[in-house]
């Protein structure tokens, strides 16, 4: 993180967000606590899935307490509203979130390894196949 600059990460979000839908999640006094951005399934290796959540991010002060669920589920219907009925995840292995994605009924469906400063770590993509599944949970 420490290589990363400020106007590099500005400048690949504002080409991301051309391409995916964007939710923010906020606290009572307005600062952000979170977000998620998606869109359709970029590798085209999974035919039969057509959204891909790209990236969930919840301060840690505010996780388990439903933002991430939430923001999910806005992200979903957004899918749904552009109608796009499957999506996956990746999810680093090692990630401690990883059972939130279970909890949201998202199911394993395949394993890949990506490097990151020079390291091998795994990768499991989470699928569901029906996302209107999501937006009822709880409702």
């Amino acid at each position: 993180m420490d290589g990363l600059k400020y106007e590099e990460r500005e400048r690949l979000w504002e080409r991301n967000l051309q391409h995916s839908t964007a939710f923010v999640a906020e606290n009572e006094t307005g600062e952000v606590i979170g977000f998620v951005d998606a869109g359709k399934e970029r590798s085209g290796d999974y035919p039969d899935i057509g959204g891909e959540v790209y990236s969930i991010y919840i301060l840690k002060a505010y996780q388990g307490q439903g933002v991430g669920k939430l923001l999910i589920q806005a992200v979903s219907k957004e899918l749904l509203d552009r109608d796009i009925q499957s999506m996956l995840v990746w999810v680093l292995k090692e990630n401690q979130s990883s059972g939130f994605y279970e909890k949201l009924g998202g199911k394993v469906i395949d394993e890949k390894y990506i490097t990151i400063a020079g390291k091998q770590i795994p990768e499991l993509a989470y699928e569901w196949t029906d996302v209107s599944q999501i937006v009822n949970r709880g409702e």
